[in-house]
């Protein structure tokens, strides 16, 4: 199975720029249906808003953005090259203006709207959604530090922890790393630990806050 980025929670994020108050929101979104939804939502609820700007990404579908009143590629176009340059898919941005008063000019609206959706997007963090390992290892204290630096060098993620007389180590591991996982584990402790799998699942695991 494929692997993409998707926003690991909705979020949203709110600044005031020279007066005006801008508001970004995200949401994971798995239809261009959905999407126009959020976009409708957030137009009702802030009827009374200079702009609501937005930008959306659906994995195996389409890409679309509006400066909604904005001049042409200050605001939409900012929005959009956030989610892209970021990697996320399954997203939707819309970014909600209060005028304030004061003109921001090209460069201080681009600045604006870019800032908006990437402090909502560091607010969400970013999940990859992949085919995910479930590995269990018992070891010795003594090789506690040394595993889980291998976990995080193999991109995986320790759910959880049980201590006792030995440690139980509960991971998520790619599915693409866990023959290359298992071969370092052998190797490092001589056979003396063994990554057992207790299942697997296609879904998205936050990667980055």
């Amino acid at each position: 199975m494929e692997s993409y980025m998707v926003p690991a929670r909705d979020a949203e994020f709110e600044f005031v720029e020279k007066r005006s108050r801008f508001i970004g929101r995200i949401w994971v979104t798995q239809t261009e249906a959905e999407a126009l939804e959020w976009i409708k939502a957030m137009r009702q609820q802030h009827w009374d808003a200079t702009h609501n700007v937005y930008a959306y990404i659906i994995h195996g579908g389409p890409t679309r953005y509006s400066d909604d009143g904005e001049p042409q590629g200050t605001a939409g176009m900012p929005v959009l090259e956030v989610l892209r340059g970021s990697g996320v898919e399954n997203v939707c941005c819309v970014v909600t203006r209060y005028f304030g008063g004061t003109l921001l000019g090209t460069g201080g609206l681009v600045r604006a709207y870019g800032k908006a959706a990437k402090d909502a997007l560091r607010e969400a963090g970013i999940a990859c959604k992949q085919l995910w390992k479930r590995l269990d290892l018992i070891l010795p204290y003594s090789y506690f530090e040394r595993l889980r630096q291998e976990v995080e060098r193999f991109g995986g993620i320790l759910e959880d922890t049980e201590y006792g007389a030995d440690i139980c180590l509960h991971v998520l591991l790619p599915a693409a790393n866990t023959q290359d996982f298992n071969a370092r584990v052998t190797d490092l402790t001589r056979g003396s630990v063994n990554a057992v799998e207790a299942g697997e699942d296609f879904r998205a695991v936050q990667i980055q806050n």
